[in-house]
């Protein structure tokens, strides 16, 4: 089975890398992992200011203070995976991702916005459920 790990370095990311280790039939034998961290698109105007250099070394920067600890977790575990960043917005790049690896099950952390929070804030996980073509686990 080959499962889109997405991963922000929330305390849900924490939650659901904890869950999955501690119920480790849940995936099957031998899971394959494609972890993802989507680092928040620079502004045009900004990325031209300082340069596209300097963006992707910051997004680069940002996106290693993630997954750098969700990697050293898993190789604990002995799970094997791959991890890369994109830029963007979140639930479009997780999509994305999720068609180019092909894989079977996207699992991601979600912090639960309830009622008119989720309508203003908008919910990465909401349009990533609506937009997905496979099935989505969401751990709380």
């Amino acid at each position: 089975m080959k499962v889109l790990l997405a991963v922000d370095g929330s305390e849900d990311t924490k939650k659901m890398l904890a869950y999955l280790a501690t119920h480790e039939d849940l995936l099957g034998a031998s899971p394959t992992f494609f972890v993802l961290n989507v680092q928040p698109a620079v502004p045009g105007h900004a990325a031209r200011v300082v340069g596209k250099e300097a963006v992707a070394e910051y997004q680069r920067s940002e996106a290693e203070k993630v997954l750098g600890p969700v990697g050293k977790f898993l190789t604990r575990q002995n799970v094997a995976y791959t991890s890369s960043h994109r830029s963007g917005h979140a639930a479009d790049e997780i999509l994305r991702a999720a068609k180019k690896s092909k894989v079977d099950l996207i699992v991601m952390g979600s912090a639960g916005r309830r009622g008119i929070s989720s309508l203003l804030l908008g919910s990465v996980t909401q349009s990533v459920l609506s937009g997905s073509d496979v099935p989505v686990m969401v751990m709380r």
